[in-house]
């Protein structure tokens, strides 16, 4: 499951995993969310928050990621990822070169953090 993190700047989308995330939750969510960031020809800064119950993704919601990042591949400015899982942050500090703008992950104890970088 997606949903909205409201208590952000205007610039920065929030979104918080939970569950398993399904392909219908970045249809409903995430996508209208960051075409709603692009509007006006701005870049999207994205906060994505992976809460512990996060039990993983749907091969519909796998795909939805892809067809999103690749999608508005110019368009990141910056990316925050928070989870508690170790393999998770050392992938995004892996493989975040792929994505244009800047791309840092953050423990939940980091959260604070996160939204002041993503916002900056």
């Amino acid at each position: 499951m997606l949903e909205r993190l409201l208590d952000l700047p205007d610039s920065v989308v929030g979104i918080r995993a939970s569950g398993e995330v399904t392909g219908d939750d970045y249809r409903e969510v995430l996508i209208p969310a960051v075409d709603a960031a692009l509007q006006g020809g701005h870049k999207v800064r994205l906060l994505y928050v992976f809460g512990e119950d996060v039990t993983g993704f749907s091969a519909g919601a796998a795909w939805q990621d892809t067809k999103v990042g690749m999608g508005h591949y110019t368009r990141w400015e910056k990316v925050a990822v928070v989870s508690d899982k170790e393999w998770l942050r050392h992938s995004v500090d892996i493989f975040g070169y792929l994505i244009p703008g800047e791309v840092k992950a953050f423990t939940p104890a980091e959260e604070p953090q996160a939204r002041t970088w993503v916002a900056s």
